[in-house]
């Protein structure tokens, strides 16, 4: 039988007709400053990211608040009382993008410990609706893990691992290690154009250093300049062994191009030198 959020705020005494959940993601977010990492190293930070809002859109006394992980989880992170609404002063300065909010609406919010042991462990299901990010607590928000302690989301494994380009700045700081660490050959692929490009990763960076320069239309995929990182995904081929030369990844890139006929079929046909 499944358990509801709703349920967890009736257990503890709050009726859901009364609280908002909301949902922060923030894809334009800069490196490690997305709402889940402010989570994480900035607390402060994050509470006034959601105090600080363009219209005034939380109408009731509670908030139950979630972040979005880099594995697209919701996972909550805090009850919030709502105390009033007011007005961003001058000089203030929005915490993940640094441009200035002034005149822009400040609520007062006061952290509530009633839900406190769930805080960094429970993570629902929030829907399709993922652009409806403020909604009704009392909306069927399917609970599918309460975890036992806060953890990280572990790093899934060189071959395992399927990103969104554009979430590259979202992941953690453990698997922006592992991979800067890591060589060998990768494919990125466009779900939306059925596209594919097959690159290597050679640098002292790694695949997360490579993979920089193509969310940043840096380097020498010249096709990849025609769409935004969001049409992109990107996943490991081909792992290189500490002993490999970067001759020999090379000569791994260009088996794969072969086996995917990228330069036939994909965006390896358009390339400049760097």
């Amino acid at each position: 039988m499944p358990i509801f959020f709703s349920t967890i705020l009736l257990t503890a005494g709050i009726d859901p007709k009364t609280a908002h959940v909301v949902r922060h993601q923030d894809a334009k977010a800069p490196r490690q400053r997305t709402p889940y990492e402010l989570w994480r190293n900035d607390r402060h930070a994050l509470d006034l990211y959601q105090r600080i809002q363009k219209k005034p859109i939380f109408s009731r006394g509670l908030l139950a608040s979630f972040v979005a992980t880099p594995l697209g989880e919701t996972l909550f992170v805090g009850l919030y009382t709502v105390r009033g609404i007011g007005v961003v002063p001058e000089g203030m300065l929005d915490p993940v993008h640094h441009y200035s909010v002034a005149g822009m609406h400040l609520y007062d919010l006061d952290h509530d410990p009633r839900l406190l042991d769930f805080e960094g462990k429970a993570v629902i299901e929030w829907g399709k609706g993922y652009i409806q990010w403020v909604q009704n607590a009392e909306n069927d928000k399917r609970v599918l893990e309460i975890r036992r302690e806060v953890v990280e989301p572990a790093f899934p494994g060189f071959l395992s691992l399927v990103l969104p380009l554009s979430e590259l700045d979202a992941i953690p700081l453990s698997w922006i290690e592992r991979l800067q660490e890591a060589r060998g050959v990768y494919v990125i692929t466009c779900p939306r154009m059925r596209e594919h490009y097959v690159g290597s990763a050679v640098g002292g960076e790694g695949f997360y250093g490579r993979w920089r320069q193509h969310a940043r239309f840096e380097g020498d995929a010249v096709q990849f300049r025609s769409r935004e990182p969001s049409d992109y995904q990107v996943t490991i081929l081909e792992t290189a062994g500490s002993a490999t030369s970067d001759a020999e990844v090379l000569a791994a890139e260009q088996r794969w191009m072969k086996k995917l006929q990228s330069r036939e079929m994909g965006l390896n046909g358009g390339r400049l030198n760097q």
